[in-house]
């Protein structure tokens, strides 16, 4: 008979040890994203952040899902339009997350050449197996490899009406296509979603308050980063090797600021001086208001506004990060300014206003699909009412910059032209001198702003237009 001690032994040692938990692979990750925006409205960029934090993925199963994400998102249209004819039951009838790890299987398929087909079926058919049964495996395994034998087929007809042609090739909203071919004519705007799909460009922004362009590009190198003077903004560095700049003792130091090309064109449009008073009506995260303290050597007085008490935060970090003192943060609702501020106090007055972001697509491919028409209506009556609010507080002889990251002239031009048939007092003024003169030539139809399209520069859609009191 064993003793008690060897029972304990022998009870020990069968005992099932705790399963061991497992990691989550880079397409899982993916897949979960995928299924959470499409089934909840999450926000993709927020949702990867938070599930990147929590997996234990290794940077470069980190940049793959991040890849499958956004690319996933943004080729959703072409990827669904070639689906469906290989699902029998159609796609729609599919269960979300079978839906989207078919979408972001033939993603890898037709747009990532680094990843061999069959390493893009099989992971498909693993995750399958793992989260459903047999019969989904066996569907997603059947529909992939059909797919495969029939690549030479996967392309969109050329023979279709442009609008739709262009919406299925690239990828966008079919409403979307037709507005722009109306505004900017078929070969621009399938410039437009084509530029929408292609990666942007790592770009920074000097702190000139600390070191000169030069001297840190010069580091750059010298660390091993192949870097270009960006050539619409003088303050600007094209990083074309080095991985995320926010994690550089350049940018902990307060040295730059990443930030597009497109967006530091908005600071000088402004055309601060040391000493002047300004107000940066929409502010936040801060990345025009802080270049606006650089640009005036941090002499002078900026309030920087935001609705929002954790985006006011955001700014005044941006400040202290980049040793900025002239920078004061206020939380209030932009259409109540005038309350706070005495008419005519400011120098000048940046409203970068809230609009519906068709410049940086390629940033949010999630945009495409969440913007309406009755969008743009609602947003450029409240564009209105912000720059009516706002322009009273300018003093005369005053400079108010109007800027939206949209190219959509309603919220443009138009609000623009609105506000001047209003205000007799103020007159549209030409670019600033100091602009890049490719940059000028971008002025619009109606004369009244610059109108930036993502296809220009490599750089984020964007509208400036310069207001000046007069008297």
């Amino acid at each position: 008979m064993k003793s008690s001690e060897q029972h304990k032994a022998i009870k020990k040692q069968s005992a099932p040890s705790a399963p061991k938990k497992r990691n989550i692979t880079s397409r899982e990750a993916a897949m979960n994203i995928l299924t959470a925006v499409e089934e909840e409205g999450a926000y993709s960029n927020l949702l990867l952040n938070q599930v990147l934090k929590g997996a234990n993925l290794s940077p470069a199963d980190a940049g793959l899902a991040t890849e499958l994400v956004y690319g996933t998102i943004a080729r959703r249209n072409t990827l669904d339009y070639f689906l469906e004819s290989y699902v029998a039951k159609g796609l729609k009838k599919l269960t979300p997350w079978v839906r989207n790890l078919l979408r972001l299987s033939l993603y890898q398929i037709l747009y990532l050449d680094r990843i061999p087909d069959h390493a893009a079926v099989s992971e498909a058919v693993n995750i399958a197996k793992r989260k459903g049964h047999q019969g989904i495996s066996g569907m997603v395994n059947g529909v992939l490899r059909n797919m495969l034998r029939n690549l030479d087929q996967l392309k969109v007809p050329e023979d279709l009406p442009a609008v739709k042609r262009i919406a299925l090739t690239h990828s966008h909203p079919e409403w979307l296509v037709k507005r722009w071919v109306a505004q900017y004519g078929e070969h621009t705007a399938e410039a437009m979603c084509r530029a929408n799909n292609e990666a942007p460009p790592v770009s920074v922004r000097v702190n000139t308050t600390m070191i000169s362009r030069d001297k840190l590009m010069q580091e750059m190198e010298e660390a091993g980063h192949i870097v270009v003077p960006s050539l619409i903004s003088k303050d600007g560095i094209i990083v074309s090797s080095g991985g995320n700049m926010a994690l550089t003792s350049w940018y902990k130091d307060g040295m730059l600021s990443v930030q597009d090309e497109s967006s530091m064109l908005v600071a000088e449009a402004v055309e601060p001086k040391p000493g002047m008073t300004v107000l940066d009506c929409c502010a936040a995260p801060g990345g025009k208001t802080s270049h606006i303290g650089e640009k005036m050597q941090d002499q002078g007085s900026i309030i920087a506004n935001d609705i929002h008490p954790h985006k006011v935060k955001l700014i005044q970090d941006q400040a202290d990060r980049l040793g900025l003192s002239s920078i004061e943060t206020v939380c209030h609702d932009a259409l109540d300014l005038d309350t706070y501020y005495p008419e005519a106090s400011f120098d000048r007055i940046l409203l970068d206003a809230p609009c519906s972001g068709f410049g940086v697509i390629r940033r949010k491919p999630d945009l495409r699909w969440a913007k309406s028409p009755e969008d743009v209506e609602a947003i450029s009556s409240l564009q209105s009412e912000l720059l009516s609010r706002a322009v009273k507080l300018l003093k005369p002889g005053g400079i108010l910059v109007y800027s939206t990251c949209t190219t959509e002239p309603k919220e443009n031009d138009q609000v623009v032209r609105e506000f001047l048939a209003s205000h007799p007092d103020y007159a549209a003024v030409p670019p600033a001198e100091s602009m890049n003169e490719e940059v000028k030539s971008c002025v619009t139809e109606e004369g009244y702003g610059i109108q930036i399209l993502p296809q220009k520069f490599n750089s984020d859609g964007f509208y400036i237009a310069r207001l000046k009191r007069l008297g």
